[in-house]
C-alpha cells in the first residue's frame, strides 16, 4: 500500500512538473511570427530557445544576427521589441 502511494505521489508531481515546463512554451503560432520577424532583421535562432514571460511577452535567447553577433531579445505580448542584449 505503501508503494502504490508513493508511486502515486510521484506521478502527481511529474504531472505538476510538465504542466508547469508547458506554461513557458509559446504556441505553434507565435513561434511562427517569431521566426518571421528574426527573418526579416537577419536574425536566426532555435524556436526551442523562445520563452513566454510572466507578463505575456517572449524572451529569445541566443539570437545570432548578421554583422551584430549574438543576443538576447525581449518582446512585449505584441510581439514589439522591448530590449536587445548583446552576449
Amino acid at each position: 500500500m505503501k508503494t502504490l502511494l508513493a508511486a502515486a505521489t510521484t506521478l502527481c508531481l511529474l504531472a505538476q512538473v510538465a504542466h508547469a515546463q508547458d506554461d513557458d512554451a509559446p504556441s505553434p503560432e507565435a513561434v511562427e511570427r517569431i521566426m518571421t520577424m528574426l527573418s526579416e532583421m537577419r536574425c536566426e535562432m532555435s524556436p526551442d530557445d523562445i520563452e513566454v514571460e510572466d507578463e505575456g511577452g517572449y524572451d529569445l535567447d541566443d539570437v545570432i544576427c548578421e554583422d551584430q553577433g549574438q543576443m538576447d531579445i525581449k518582446l512585449d505580448a505584441d510581439f514589439n521589441e522591448v530590449s536587445r542584449r548583446l552576449e
